[in-house]
């Protein structure tokens, strides 16, 4: 299958599409309520040891097109994102790592014109592509980048854009295989990371299991990630799950600022 650009025209009405589907009738998800931890866990708690001077704050995508409802993903993961309170404890994420010193990266996702000319896709690319999400004009020019989809979010640029945030060349699928996030966090000895951002069971679980497998502990911030919700399934409360499993530590915005502010 080649696939080609898709007019604008046509990315909004496919976004319509999705945001119809959600709003149908005898089409409901999950309370967030159905999020809460078990009360008696089978599984033991997390042993993670909080040393700042080995640890990073890792944000995925945090960009218009996954965050904003200007955004082209709105209607796949406005839901998750207004549930979790996603931009506002990030906001908190990214002002307590900077106040504590430690490493703040980005892992971004861009498209670029070449990427729209792949031979397969499998469905959530497919969704991506159709909706233009992180389009950029080309890999060598920032022409029409600012404000646009693929742009990071306003409340999160005075942290992003200070001259010290690693921001990673492009992961093109989901995980940090693609782009030099680890280089450059292997660079900074750190090999503790508290992982944040979008999406859920995409992006963020394919992160969280490349680090792992590279030796890096993680902890996952349950209140700062939000996923898609279509009526193949609740993206969110599947990821949940397997944090619950894997992950080195699942907290809260509260726990883990709490922790960067040395309480």
């Amino acid at each position: 299958m080649t696939f080609n650009k898709t007019h604008p025209k046509t990315m909004l009405s496919y976004a319509a599409v999705l945001g119809a589907i959600l709003m149908a009738p005898g089409i409901s998800f999950a309370a967030e309520n159905s999020y809460a931890d078990p009360v008696k866990p089978a599984l033991p708690a997390s042993t993670f040891e909080w040393d700042l001077s080995r640890t990073a704050l890792v944000v995925i995508d945090p960009q218009i097109d996954f965050m904003s409802p200007e955004g082209a993903g709105w209607p796949v993961f406005g839901a998750s994102v207004t549930e979790q309170n996603l931009v506002p404890n990030l906001r908190r994420l990214f002002a307590a790592s900077k106040k504590a010193g430690t490493t703040v990266a980005i892992s971004p996702h861009y498209y670029y014109p070449h990427d729209h000319k792949w031979e397969y896709e499998a469905p959530a690319e497919t969704v991506q592509h159709k909706l233009g999400l992180f389009d950029r004009k080309g890999a060598l020019t920032l022409d029409g980048f600012r404000n646009s989809g693929a742009d990071f979010m306003q409340e999160f640029k005075p942290f992003i854009e200070d001259g010290k945030t690693i921001v990673a060349s492009p992961h093109k699928l989901y995980g940090p295989q693609s782009n030099d996030l680890m280089l450059q966090l292997h660079k900074q000895r750190v090999d503790k990371i508290i992982l944040a951002g979008m999406a859920s069971n995409l992006c963020v679980e394919s992160h969280l299991r490349e680090f792992l497998e590279r030796g890096f502990e993680v902890v996952v911030v349950r209140d700062a990630i939000a996923g898609p919700k279509l009526p193949d399934g609740d993206g969110y409360g599947s990821a949940l799950v397997d944090f619950r499993y894997i992950a080195n530590g699942l907290l809260t915005t509260d726990e883990v600022v709490k922790k960067l502010e040395g309480r």
